[in-house]
């Protein structure tokens, strides 16, 4: 009893804090001891950015029914907008130069922010120089596999993407419309090639509208898809810089459960990641920024709930397979890595 006194006594006050601070490997591992027990699961930090998403799609839907302007407004299902020349808002027309310089072509603008981060931040590899290190290798990977879907439900799969698919597998179709009213004076002309036409671009491009299917919404998908990429390639970063813990956790070949921390350390337990924010994150915070008002402006003014909900929930869906199965699965993370590690 008396050596384990005396040997409490001779360990000095620094070393303690030394072991229980948040900077040191040990202390690290120690306060990690609070991270979510299963990798399946966001964090705590992850939790919250990801709440930002659902949350704003409501406020905005909430404001589209409670404010009399925009209540009252009269909206067209087939424009899925109100009418130009009745817009309740400047934000709600088609033509805002933030729709049609930011989102309508939203990947390019994710794509830059993307690339810039990858080859100006230190911890991916040597800034503004073009080495491809195993990191941006991963990351490259990770953003291909995102594009990749993106391409296939907004622009291409093996012919019409899946958005027009699924409007066609709804009972949707192209629809020849004459009309001097934009909301209730429809003529139709239902011609049969027109009803052969099955992308909603070949339609509009013959002057005809897509009516009677389930039409995703692509601009919540792809704003939130776009951001929630940059968000969980930097956020590590920023979390390193603001000298937080790792609080990821992934499964390892043995089927262990442990700290993502883990990968980053040598065999001496030294973390070798630098901490920075520089050039890269902080345009990826704004392209971000820019995105989550766009997408509070689309849920205000466009689409239907059901319109927006499946769009939120085909975004969520990539987003947990890119950035969060690697985690649980380490044959799928061996291939698309994880941001920060």
């Amino acid at each position: 009893m008396s050596t384990r006194n005396r040997f409490k006594a001779e360990v000095p006050v620094s070393s303690l804090s030394q072991a229980s601070s948040p900077s040191s490997p040990n202390g690290n591992m120690n306060s990690l001891k609070k991270a979510p027990s299963s990798p399946w699961y966001p964090t705590f930090l992850e939790s919250i950015l990801l709440a930002i998403y659902p949350f704003t799609l409501v406020l905005g839907s909430l404001f589209s029914v409670l404010n009399s302007t925009t209540r009252n407004t009269p909206y067209s299902g087939v424009l899925q907008s109100h009418p130009p020349s009745i817009a309740p808002s400047y934000f709600a027309l088609k033509s805002n130069v933030f729709n049609v310089y930011f989102v309508k072509i939203g990947w390019v603008w994710i794509t830059g922010a993307f690339f810039l981060f990858c080859f100006t931040h230190s911890s991916l590899g040597p800034r503004f120089q073009p080495t491809l290190t195993a990191r941006r290798i991963r990351a490259i990977i990770r953003y291909t596999a995102v594009t990749a879907v993106w391409c296939a439900v907004t622009q291409w799969f093996f012919g019409p993407p899946i958005i027009d698919r699924g409007f066609r597998l709804t009972g949707g179709q192209c629809e020849i419309i004459y009309s001097d009213d934009p909301i209730n004076n429809y003529k139709q002309d239902q011609m049969s090639d027109a009803r052969e036409i099955f992308t909603h671009a070949a339609c509009k491009v013959a002057g005809g509208s897509w009516r009677g299917g389930h039409d995703i919404s692509g601009h919540v998908f792809i704003l939130i898809l776009g951001s929630a990429m940059l968000w969980l390639e930097i956020l590590p970063d920023v979390l390193r810089n603001s000298g937080l813990r790792e609080d990821r956790r992934i499964r390892m070949h043995d089927g262990a459960v442990k700290t993502a921390a883990v990968e980053t350390q040598d065999n001496k337990g030294n973390v070798h990641v630098p901490s920075e924010l520089g050039l890269g994150v902080r345009v990826a915070l704004c392209i971000a920024g820019l995105s989550w008002w766009m997408l509070l402006m689309t849920a205000a003014y466009f689409h239907t709930w059901l319109e927006k909900f499946t769009g939120f929930l085909v975004a969520f869906s990539v987003i947990y397979a890119v950035y969060f199965v690697p985690r649980g699965v380490p044959a799928v993370r061996s291939l698309l890595g994880m941001p920060g590690v």
